[in-house]
Formats: C-alpha cells, structure tokens, sequence
C-alpha cells in the first residue's frame, strides 16, 4: 500500500485543523478521500496516545473545565428513526480542561454527558496535576461527585452557575439571555477573582469553529463517533503545541514547559511516523 510521503501529510493536516471537510481536502490536495479518512484515524490515535503520554506532571494554579456539544452520525431524538443508525450515534460531548495562565488543555474525554462521563474526564484531569489547584465548572451537577471521588479535599473547588432570562438571546441555538452569574463555593477556599469560565468558553469556540465536524448546519458532522474523537485528538494536538496564542505569543505547550520549541506541521507528522513504527 501506498504511503503519503511527510509533506502532504502536513498539508492534510494543516487543512483538518483550519476547518476543511473530507471531501475539500480531497478537491484541493488531489488525494483520495479513503487515503484522507485514514491519515485521520491514524493521526487522531497518533495524537491521542502522545498527548495522553505526554501531558502529565502539570503544575497548574488554577484551572477551568467545560464541555461542548456536537453530534454523531445524528441527533439524539432522530437516533430510533434513523436508517442504520451506527454505535455511538446521537450527542456527543467533548469535555476539557484548561489552564488559565499558560491555556494548556492536559485532558480532554469524549463521550456522553452523565455521571459516568464525568467521572472518566475528572478522574483522568486529577492524576495529570501534581499540586493543589483552583478549579472551576459550570452548575453540571455530575461534576460535584467527579471532583470530590477524585480530589478529595485536595482542591480549591468552586461553580460558576449562569442565569438565564426566558427570552432568547439571539437566532436558533441561543439560550435565554444571561442576567447573573452565582459563584458557588464548593471545596477548599477558592478566591472569588478567579472563579471563571471564560477562558474553557472560548477554547469552545475555538474548537467550533476550527474543527468542520462542530460546523452547525451542514452535513460535515461525524458520522463515526471514533473519527469524531480523532477529529479532537488532532485539533487540541495542534491547539497545544503548534498554534500561538494571541496573548502568549508562543503555544501553551511552551508556555507550560511541555516543549521548549515551536512546533511546525512537520513536527506532527514526526509524531504520527513515531507512532507508526511503534505499530508494525
């Protein structure tokens, strides 16, 4: 079989994470869309096994989580209507993790939104940090027994719950107008300056409008929940260690002293042939 030499993998790469679909990629590159669909299954697993290897002892001080909706294949309410609707079709949500000084995200989990969920997205962040931080989340209430299961009385943990007014704040998907915000201490002594969300709020938005498959009204959505996850893999891969922060003016992976160097396209598909060889 035939393999990609490095420098159109970098371009294929490099169009993924500015947001091209499957089918342009394969318009502007000239390349297969079977030969694009597997270099993002291999670089999502590629990305996934680094960064998860990779992100660990972080000595963050204070930290926001959040999570973002999307779906695969189709919406939950459409899923039992659905002709041949796969394993994983419905909502799917990306919870992460964000440092608020260095704008590192160490952990991310995809999956549903429940309990369980949140567990596996909590428990993973924890044993990724190496001090006592400030966290904080949204009012989702699986978070307050995902933080205490996993940290304990070791955190400074506090929620940031929004208000919502009945009218609507904007077109189709906007919630009620916000009019508050509770800020709820939960564990520790969180300071009250700190407990945001804002920063875990436009890293959403970064990812929405970065990444197709988020792309509301269009059919570039996932229709596979595991390319769905590779998706992420390569968009926070690129977000962590090649794409420089407008305020840091280098990426959160130098800011965090994950890598002393900027990273290029090219440093990616260094990882993705790394892992490869690991394979065969």
């Amino acid at each position: 079989m035939n393999k990609l030499s490095s420098a159109p993998r970098a371009q294929i790469l490099g169009l993924m994470v500015e947001g091209d679909s499957i089918r342009a990629i394969t318009r502007i590159t000239g390349v297969s869309k079977n030969t694009v669909v597997k270099l993002l299954e291999d670089a999502g697993e590629a990305f996934s096994d680094y960064q998860d290897r990779t992100l660990c002892g972080q000595t963050c001080k204070r930290v926001q989580v959040d999570e973002i909706w999307a779906f695969v294949y189709t919406k939950a309410k459409n899923v039992e209507s659905a002709k041949a609707a796969p394993e994983g079709a419905g909502d799917c949500w990306t919870w992460w993790a964000i440092d608020a000084d260095t704008k590192l995200i160490p952990s991310f989990y995809v999956g549903s939104r429940d309990a369980e969920a949140a567990q596996a997205f909590i428990g993973d962040l924890a044993t990724r940090l190496t001090n006592r931080v400030q966290l904080t989340s949204d009012g989702h209430k699986p978070n307050l027994q995902a933080v205490e299961q996993s940290f304990g009385a070791d955190v400074d943990f506090a929620q940031l719950v929004k208000i919502y007014g009945d009218a609507p704040a904007g077109g189709r998907f906007s919630p009620g107008v916000c009019i508050g915000a509770d800020k709820r201490s939960v564990e520790g002594n969180p300071s009250p300056q700190h407990i945001s969300t804002s920063y875990a709020e436009r890293a959403n938005l970064t990812l929405r409008m970065g990444a197709r498959r988020f792309t509301r009204l269009t059919n570039a959505f996932s229709k596979q929940v595991e390319n769905y996850a590779h998706s992420v893999a390569i968009h926070l891969m690129h977000y962590n260690f090649v794409r420089i922060h407008q305020t840091l003016h280098c990426t959160p992976a130098m800011s965090a002293g994950v890598t002393a160097k900027l990273w290029e396209l090219t440093d990616l598909v260094k990882v993705l042939e790394d892992w490869e060889l690991n394979q065969d």
